[in-house]
C-alpha cells in the first residue's frame, strides 16, 4: 500500500489533501468522535451544546471555561503528517490543504495554502468593533475576554448553528474540483457540509488514510488504516 501511495504521489503534480481531527491526534490534540474523544467525555453540558452559537451568546463564561480547557492546546507541535504535506507543497505537488481543524498546525509546519473550513483558535475578533486579536487575548484572560472598546471577543471558529465562510468554501471546492489526486486523512466524513465537498472531486485517484471505516472507503483507490503521520512520514521524505 505504501509503495502504491508513493507512486501516486510521484506521478501527480496536482494533489489536494482533505483532513480532519485525526491529523492532529499524533500532536496530542484529542479528536471528537473516537472512544476517547471529546464527545464521549462527560461535562456539565454536552460538548455539542457548549460549542454552539446560542450557548456562546447565552452562557459565554461557561463556553470559555470549556474552550480554554479543551479546545486550545498551545503546546502542540506539528507531526510528521503536517511536515510531509508542507514538503509536498514545497515540491509543487500539493496545491492545497483543506482542513476541518482549527489548531493552525499546518501553517506552523510550513504549509502556505491552507483552507480552514472551521476557522482557527489563533484568530479572535471583537463582536462589536471587529478588531482582531491573537490567541493570547483568550489564554491570558481568566474571564470573558473583552476588547478595548468593551465588546466581547469571540474565537474566529465556526460554532454549531453558524455557517462556513463563503470565500473559504469557494476556494476549497475549487481546489478539490481541479485536483487529479485527493488524499483524505483523519476524518470520519460525518461532518457536513464539509464532507460534502468531496463530491466535487473530478480527478483520477482517491487515497483514504483513516483508522476506522468511512462511508467513502468504497470510492477510494487505496485505504490505509495506519496513523497518518506514520504513513506520510514514510512515503514523503522531508
Amino acid at each position: 500500500m505504501y509503495d502504491q501511495l508513493k507512486k501516486i504521489i510521484e506521478d501527480s503534480n496536482n494533489i489536494v489533501f482533505f483532513g480532519g481531527a485525526g491529523v492532529s491526534t499524533e500532536s496530542g490534540i484529542p479528536d471528537f468522535r473516537s472512544t476517547d474523544g471529546l464527545y464521549n467525555q462527560k461535562y456539565k453540558f454536552p460538548p455539542e451544546t457548549i460549542l454552539s452559537h446560542s450557548f456562546f451568546i447565552t452562557k459565554t463564561r461557561d463556553f470559555y471555561d470549556f474552550y480554554r480547557d479543551k479546545m486550545i492546546c498551545t503546546s502542540a507541535k506539528p507531526n510528521k503528517a503536517h511536515y510531509a504535506l508542507a514538503e509536498l507543497e514545497k515540491q509543487g505537488k500539493l496545491k492545497a490543504v483543506v482542513t476541518q481543524n482549527i489548531d493552525g498546525l499546518h501553517q506552523l509546519a510550513g504549509s502556505k495554502k491552507v483552507y480552514e473550513l472551521h476557522g482557527s483558535v489563533l484568530r479572535n475578533y471583537c463582536m462589536k468593533c471587529r478588531k482582531f486579536y491573537d490567541i493570547s487575548a483568550v489564554t491570558e484572560s481568566t474571564d470573558i475576554p473583552k476588547c478595548s472598546c468593551g465588546g466581547t471577543i469571540k474565537p474566529d471558529v465556526v460554532l454549531y448553528e453558524e455557517g462556513l465562510d463563503d470565500n473559504t468554501v469557494r476556494k476549497a471546492v475549487n481546489a478539490i474540483s481541479k485536483a487529479d489526486v485527493l488524499i483524505i486523512g483523519g476524518t470520519s466524513l460525518n461532518v457536513y457540509p464539509a464532507a460534502g465537498f468531496l463530491n466535487y472531486f473530478n480527478g483520477s485517484k482517491i487515497v483514504l488514510l483513516n483508522k476506522s471505516e468511512t462511508s467513502y472507503d468504497k470510492y477510494a483507490d487505496i485505504v490505509i488504516r495506519d496513523p497518518i503521520g506514520q504513513v506520510l512520514g514514510e512515503v514523503v521524505q522531508c
